[in-house]
């Protein structure tokens, strides 16, 4: 067996600490005889087999088993280990709930084992920065200058500055997206800028900046003048497919103020017309959010009153097939009354099969699992509301040990 420790164990250390502050692993063993039938599996089971096993186990488990004996530490610290748990398709996501507008300090939330633990992320230096995710990396952007970007690993905590992105220095929206290859592990990173054209508010110039993480370079694909419409701060990619939400800037119907662009990333024309591939929401919207569930593109969005569509009665949730919108599920009235008052903007992201939903003005957070159609509230996040006015948001990732940038 391979004893070899890599640049990881030091990561598994640090988080361990910080899962034992609110739970320690002695709360998952059992005393008397399930002690002893544990003590004699592990005498049975050969290493690589053992291996398997452990890689099967929730992140908060792997980090607690490094803790029962010299052999499990070198197990779950092995690169041969994290081969094993490369192998594992997926984690459920956890979801980081920051508890400060100026500092990047908060919670991540397990739905496996239903428990909250005390996380810094790397790189970041304050809530409201961008953030985009998938399959075990984060990717940062400043707000000021948004040139100032990083990719990271919140679970092992490796981080890689990028390039200062190509296109406008100091764009009026900007949206971040990423989207990593479980095979290769390389990733592709997106920035949709968006600028007002001086002296006229109809019309907005539209920039599209890729980045390639295998040559390590910039591209920018697409740039395009919309007339009667602007870029966001929503988009995602999904499948090779980059989608983004616009919005109205005036002249069409007020319940006309959302729509989606798609544009696929494998061809990158240049000269295609954007507002070719518009596809309207499926009702008027207060705010949507966008997010890849297995390669699909779902959108969260707040239901607008029939006659005033600015005001929020209620969320729904639709899955995108071709270019038509199939509704999944509307959120039920106690759970949206649960909020207490509920802002017609929000948090909300997702992957794999749950979707987190939270709101700006509480530390309450909703989960809706996509497979089982069940909406459940999280356990309680171990913060409290200081102020009025006090602001929480937050994103989702999947907890890898194996990926780094």
């Amino acid at each position: 067996m391979e004893g070899e420790t890599s640049w990881f164990s030091h990561s598994l250390d640090d988080m361990a600490r910080e899962i034992g502050e609110f739970d320690s692993f002695s709360e998952l063993s059992d005393e008397g005889n399930k002690e002893a039938t544990a003590v004699s599996v592990d005498l049975i089971l050969p290493d690589d087999l053992l291996e398997r096993i452990l890689a099967y186990l929730p992140v908060a488990s792997i980090f607690r088993a490094r803790c029962v004996c010299k052999r499990w530490y070198e197990i779950v610290s092995s690169k041969r280990f994290l081969w094993n748990f490369s192998r594992v398709l997926s984690q459920k996501p956890w979801y980081f709930m920051f508890t400060s507008s100026n500092e990047p300090t908060g919670y991540a939330y397990d739905p496996i084992l239903r428990k909250w633990y005390g996380i810094e992320l790397p790189c970041i230096e304050t809530s409201n920065w961008f953030i985009a995710s998938s399959c075990g990396l984060v990717c940062f952007m400043d707000n000021d200058s948004r040139t100032e970007l990083y990719v990271c690993n919140p679970i092992t905590k490796t981080c890689r500055k990028l390039q200062d992105p190509p296109g406008l220095r100091f764009s009026d929206y900007s949206a971040l997206a990423v989207s990593v290859n479980r095979k290769s592990h390389g990733y592709t990173i997106s920035i949709v800028k968006s600028k007002q054209v001086t002296g006229n508010f109809f019309q907005w110039d539209v920039s599209v900046h890729i980045y390639d993480s295998e040559t390590m370079m910039w591209v920018t694909s697409l740039t395009e003048v919309l007339t009667g419409w602007r870029g966001g701060d929503e988009s995602v990619i999904c499948d090779g497919v980059l989608y983004f939400l616009i919005y109205s800037t005036g002249g069409g119907a007020p319940e006309n103020r959302h729509g989606l662009i798609t544009y696929n990333l494998s061809s990158c024309s240049p000269h295609g017309l954007l507002i070719r591939s518009f596809i309207p929401v499926p009702c008027p919207l207060t705010c949507g959010r966008l997010m890849n569930l297995k390669e699909k593109l779902v959108m969260v969005g707040g239901i607008g009153k029939q006659d005033r569509p600015d005001i929020i009665k209620g969320i729904g949730i639709w899955v995108l097939n071709g270019k038509a919108w199939q509704e999944i599920a509307r959120m039920p009235h106690k759970f949206f009354q649960g909020f207490g008052e509920f802002d017609d903007v929000f948090a909300s992201s997702g992957t794999d099969d749950l979707i987190y939903i939270q709101s700006y003005g509480a530390p309450s957070l909703l989960v809706f699992d996509m497979s089982q159609r069940h909406w459940r509230w999280s356990q309680k996040c171990p913060v409290t509301k200081r102020f009025p006015l006090q602001l929480f948001t937050g994103f989702c990732f999947e907890p890898r040990l194996e990926i780094s940038p």
